[in-house]
């Protein structure tokens, strides 16, 4: 496997700019995850790594190969970049059998039969279709399929894989099986991939790394525990699922006003910027009778609505100014709180951040992803 190097790179689409000047390094056996939401580039970037779309500047080698370099006219097709690449839909031929789909492009490279049958066989055993190879591919199920995928790119032994949301056509039980068993299969292979979704939870059980993208560009990248708990947004906050994104005024370097409510938290420190926002995961807030001996902040509100969702209960609660927060309790509070229920709300200064709304510098009129309707009409062969 090899590493993945990207260099200011700007892809446009007449007037839109799908990315911009973007810079990415993914180390040898790496899992980088594009995590944004719909038109943030995260797709565009990958395809152009690919070779299926062209840049309009910057460069892409892969190990120590260029792919692409604007200034110097190099520009490989896609099937000379040794990448697999997994698409959204499974691509599988129905007629054929899961041997002859994952035979395929091996029988186009041109090898003898004993060779493709030995690789065949030993991909088919990697992603735990072992025993399927005559099975007929329209009678897989749907992360069968995938499999199936799966097996195809990895048996031309890629220098790196591209998955563009994968699993985003399976049921949610299936989705985080497979999930599990692309993360244990990619950290024994090493394998060098680049993983898009918009699915942030996916991203954090995938990834070594991930990359925030907003608007055409990189807005963040870290680990998965430096992304969910330090985003540097507010809407990178929102995005990751923090439902209290609250704006505030600054009243001093520890102290922050709900923006039309007269409550104040105590917090551990921000800098100053234009449009803050308070961010708060539900399940940081403390409610009932331990909220005033465990957070420095203790604020009193109504509970709007209940849901119990069996080991925890969710609450919304409106406090002074109309103001409602998300509460993420346990199953014990359940039984004991109702609308209409006064109750105290316990938020520890460390819980809050103080963030502005976008990162500085982002351009929020760009736009992303605009992609060809078909990928067939361009000549290339989906794996």
């Amino acid at each position: 496997m090899s590493h993945i190097s990207v260099s200011d790179l700007t892809l446009t689409y007449g007037d839109t700019t799908a990315v911009k000047a973007l810079d990415l390094d993914i180390a040898e056996g790496e899992a980088l995850v594009l995590l944004g939401q719909s038109g943030c580039g995260k797709t565009s970037t990958m395809r152009c790594i690919a070779g299926l779309e062209t840049p309009d500047t910057g460069t892409i080698s892969v190990g120590d190969r260029t792919l692409f370099d604007s200034r110097l006219g190099v520009n490989r097709p896609p099937h000379k970049r040794n990448i697999g690449m997994v698409f959204q839909s499974y691509a599988i031929w129905p007629h054929m059998t899961v041997f002859e789909n994952v035979a395929f492009s091996l029988q186009m490279k041109r090898m003898n039969k004993a060779e493709i049958k030995r690789k065949v066989s030993d991909t088919l055993e990697i992603v735990g279709l072992d025993g399927f190879a005559d099975r007929g591919a329209s009678m897989l199920s749907g992360g069968q399929m995938q499999r199936v995928a799966l097996a195809r790119s990895l048996a031309m032994e890629p220098s790196v894989m591209l998955l563009d949301e994968p699993l985003s056509n399976l049921d949610a039980r299936l989705r985080q099986r497979l999930r599990g068993d692309l993360r244990e299969l990619q950290t024994r292979l090493g394998l060098t991939s680049i993983y898009v979704t918009h699915d942030q939870e996916e991203a954090l059980a995938l990834a070594d790394r991930i990359a925030m993208m907003q608007f055409g560009r990189i807005v963040q990248i870290g680990t998965p525990s430096e992304i969910y708990a330090r985003p540097l947004s507010a809407s990178i906050a929102d995005f990751l699922g923090v439902t209290n994104n609250i704006p505030v005024t600054a009243l001093d370097s520890s102290m922050v006003q709900l923006v039309d409510s007269d409550v104040r938290l105590r917090v551990d420190g921000f800098e100053y910027a234009d449009a803050l926002r308070a961010c708060i995961r539900a399940e940081d807030i403390v409610i009932g009778d331990d909220a005033a001996s465990s957070s420095e902040n203790v604020v009193l509100g109504e509970i709007v609505t209940t849901e119990f969702h069996g080991a925890t209960a969710s609450y919304r609660v409106r406090v002074k100014g109309g103001v409602e927060l998300n509460v993420l309790g346990t199953k014990h509070h359940a039984t004991g709180l109702r609308p209409g229920d006064d109750v105290s709300l316990g938020i520890p200064s460390a819980a809050i951040q103080v963030i502005p709304l976008d990162v500085p510098g982002i351009d929020t009129a760009a736009a992303g992803d605009v992609v060809p309707e078909s990928t067939a009409a361009m000549g290339v062969t989906r794996t």
